[in-house]
């Protein structure tokens, strides 16, 4: 769904119309070193929409224990999945920004202007908002690359962005997509590339849907995710044509003690490899880019616990990245969002 963004417009009304789109991933250390693995973590955890717990109890386990251990181990894991363009998080959503602006120009007819921005990191929120208005748009479209909506990331990037209006940068009037869960060229893209990774690799004995998990604790609060993550399952389970019994929705990527969003990927993996599943393919709906979650976890530590397990083979089908699919899917989102007015959504608060 969209909801008007309404920013102070600071453009020129004499110049070319054109649209203007912010394109929002999450973000990504600067390399694969332990010091930028630690300054990333230190702004990611530093947001209370991220980590809900009282500063007053949360700020000496970070400074204390968290960014002392914690980023020489996470280094070790970007070094496995770091590529010669850098991290893959961001030179795949520059592709996509890349091939957007094209595919949007080609179906609008006029200029348009795609900036990628990240919500921790660089090239920073307020770094891409300077940029998107020196091609003075006329018209805005904020598009985070999270298909569900989550308050630590949809809701967290819209906050900052919000913040940024009320300094000294500003945004013409435009819209902000809240979330595409369930729109129906992003299902079929998901489909789409299912389909093509079982023709060329074979149908694993079961196909993962897997999240990034939230705590149950926010999930009660009343966040959407859950929700939204499982009408993207259920529908893409749909579109392919799945029984009940092929097909299973998980969640990834927990932190801490606390109870997470359930089941749990590898939990469920250890539990199918002791049931005599041999094969699993593992799709990540929630991830428009390939990131440490998806290379990392799933394709490599996952791949290992489920081996060890006792399981043959998983194989991962990889995030829509800039797959021509998933570009005309998003130009598609964009065009919706700007043409359909949508209910508002209030972005949650977090007590």
């Amino acid at each position: 769904m969209a909801e008007r963004f309404r920013p102070e417009p600071v453009f020129d009304h004499a110049a070319a119309a054109r649209d203007g789109i912010l394109l929002v991933n999450l973000g990504t250390p600067a390399a694969p070193t332990a010091a930028a693995v630690r300054r990333y973590l230190a702004e990611f955890l530093s947001d209370p929409d991220v980590v809900t717990l009282p500063r007053i109890l949360w700020w000496p386990i970070l400074h204390g224990v968290v960014l002392r251990v914690r980023p020489a181990r996470s280094a070790e894991a970007y070094q496995r999945i770091w590529t010669p363009q850098g991290s893959p998080l961001l030179h795949e959503t520059r592709a996509i920004a890349v091939a957007l602006e094209a595919e949007l120009e080609s179906q609008l007819g006029y200029p348009v202007t795609v900036v990628t921005g990240m919500r921790y990191g660089q090239p920073s929120l307020k770094l891409a908002v300077t940029e998107l208005m020196e091609a003075l748009p006329t018209e805005v479209v904020v598009l985070p690359l999270y298909p569900q909506f989550a308050q630590a990331t949809t809701g967290s990037t819209l906050k900052m962005l919000s913040a940024l209006k009320s300094g000294t940068e500003a945004l013409a009037v435009g819209h902000a997509i809240h979330d595409y869960h369930d729109h129906p060229a992003y299902i079929e893209a998901l489909a789409g590339s299912v389909r093509a990774h079982w023709e060329a690799h074979g149908r694993g004995d079961k196909l993962l849907i897997s999240f990034h998990g939230i705590p149950q604790q926010v999930a009660d609060r009343g966040d959407p995710y859950p929700q939204h993550c499982a009408r993207t399952a259920e529908r893409l389970a749909a579109a392919l044509q799945l029984s009940s019994s092929d097909w299973l929705q998980v969640f990834q990527s927990r932190f801490g003690p606390a109870a997470w969003l359930q089941p749990y990927t590898d939990a469920t993996l250890k539990r199918l490899a002791g049931e005599g599943v041999k094969r699993v393919d593992v799709i990540c709906p929630g991830f428009a880019t390939d990131c440490l979650e998806t290379l990392e976890e799933i394709g490599m530590r996952y791949a290992d616990v489920f081996l060890e397990a006792g399981g043959e083979t998983l194989q991962y089908i990889p995030a829509l990245n800039a797959r021509p699919e998933h570009v005309k899917a998003l130009a598609q989102i964009v065009r919706t969002g700007l043409e359909q007015p949508e209910p508002e959504t209030p972005v949650l608060t977090v007590a």
